[in-house]
């Protein structure tokens, strides 16, 4: 069921990974919140260390771990403003042997909150489906997305199924309430926005 339908006590026990003599991970894990209090993201590796059956290496981990979060969740979302700003998302995909069709979900600031992998297709086509491009959008509350794919043929021109799947979505994304905002294909030797080009 993921991670979200976890407590905060199994969360950290799996950080803990082991308990100690008389003491499972997870009985560790509730003693160490409950000895933190509210200040559980903020004690220092010295802090962890005073609770027996926490070692160094523990409490590096769990120090470690609240620091990866404060950089992600401190920094702010990068903004999509026209197509070019979507180029470092999807540029990994430019020289595929495969067509990979992605997903970049955006809040109402336009900020990215995700990019995923829809689908991987056959050398020249893929399978696209509403419900799988729009399933982690609602998921993510996401306000808007916008999609992109790579031609291996090294043509960036879009076909007649890439044009068709583009109304498709933007129909589909009429209804739900969460706006198509661009289709853009990439290659080797450049990229196209589909809305810009005048398609949607």
């Amino acid at each position: 069921m993921g991670p979200a339908a976890l407590s905060d006590v199994e969360l950290l026990a799996i950080l803990l990974r082991t308990g100690v003599a008389g003491k499972s991970a997870l009985e560790l894990a509730r003693l160490l919140l409950e000895k933190a209090g509210p200040n559980f993201p903020r004690w220092s590796v010295e802090d962890f260390c005073r609770v027996p059956g926490v070692g160094e290496a523990k409490a590096c981990q769990i120090v470690a771990a609240f620091e990866l979060a404060r950089r992600f969740f401190g920094r702010e979302r990068p903004v999509i403003r026209e197509p070019k700003d979507v180029i470092p998302y999807i540029q990994h995909i430019a020289d595929k042997k495969k067509e990979y069709f992605l997903c970049l979900t955006l809040n109402g600031a336009g900020e990215v909150i995700q990019t995923r992998v829809v689908t991987v297709g056959l050398l020249d086509s893929s399978q696209v489906h509403p419900r799988e491009v729009f399933a982690d959008a609602i998921t993510d509350r996401a306000a808007g997305i916008i999609v992109a794919h790579n031609h291996p043929s090294g043509n960036v021109e879009p076909s007649p199924q890439d044009v068709a799947i583009t109304r498709q979505l933007a129909e589909a994304g009429a209804v739900l309430g969460i706006e198509l905002l661009d289709h853009l294909i990439i290659t080797r030797k450049g990229w196209l926005s589909l809305k810009k080009e005048g398609y949607f």
